[in-house]
């Protein structure tokens, strides 16, 4: 089963560590050409810390020739914790965390942050929405050192080491990676299996990654219709969650049901 119910929990070793939501427009070529300093008087309460950089964007080909694109100016504004961050470019907004709790208060301040961002620069409209769910499952951390994966994530997730004549230790690398549509005009790109995070430089305990980001891609979606889109990503990210999980890792994450 790749989507379960979508029961709610809040878990006390949540293996959460990022989430994101990004909204694309039409390019506005204003917030390239200036620094966006009405934005940042706007947020700058909640997010008072300021970087720019500047990002390369993939070559695109014109008339069948190879053409390297200008760099883009992403804006980060940042929270006093360094937990949240608000991204700005000439073509995207998004907002981020390191410390998800739940949906509403993620989204509350995700509301926040689009008033803002449409009040100043006035979207014609809105091409793509993304709601991205990255868990890194780690069994020490949850006191499931002898656990294999395949007592610890369903079938579905974790493809050849779900079979009994497969020897987890052996093998080297496992990855489970779909793209797909799906229903309410939503797409899914999926990865899943053991991995480092930060190639292990800091931690070399391999967790399992459970990313899954969902999005809405229409020629021109109103601002309205946002938050109904988002309830539906939302909904997915939720079943694909409880999903993958088995009931013995649920329980060792400690859950409330919300």
């Amino acid at each position: 089963m790749l989507f379960a119910d979508n029961t709610r929990y809040s878990y006390v070793n949540s293996p959460l560590i990022e989430v994101i939501c990004q909204l694309r427009f039409p390019t506005i070529l204003s917030i390239g050409s200036t620094d966006p300093a009405q934005f940042q008087e706007a947020v700058r309460a909640d997010f008072p810390r300021y970087v720019a950089r500047q990002e390369q964007q993939s070559p695109r080909v014109v008339n069948g020739k190879v053409e390297q694109s200008p760099p883009i100016t992403n804006y980060n504004f940042i929270s006093t914790d360094g937990l949240w961050k608000i991204n700005l470019t000439q073509n995207f907004v998004a907002l981020s965390t390191l410390r998800y709790t739940r949906w509403e208060d993620f989204a509350q301040k995700l509301d926040k942050v689009l008033a803002l961002f449409i009040q100043i620069y006035q979207p014609a409209f809105f091409e793509r929405i993304g709601l991205r769910y990255v868990n890194a499952f780690s069994r020490n951390r949850l006191g499931l050192q002898e656990e294999l994966w395949d007592d610890l994530i369903e079938p579905p997730f974790i493809g050849v080491l779900s079979e009994p004549d497969v020897d987890e230790k052996l093998t080297t690398k496992c990855a489970l990676d779909v793209e797909m549509s799906l229903e309410n005009l939503c797409r899914m790109k999926l990865h899943a299996g053991p991995g480092m995070l930060g190639d292990g430089k800091k931690d070399p305990e391999p967790k399992f990654i459970l990313d899954g980001d969902f999005s809405v891609l229409e020629k021109e979606i109103a601002a309205g219709s946002i938050a109904g889109h988002l309830s539906n990503l939302h909904d997915y990210a939720v079943r694909l969650f409880n999903a993958a999980v088995s009931q013995e890792l649920k329980n060792a994450m400690g859950p409330t049901p919300i």
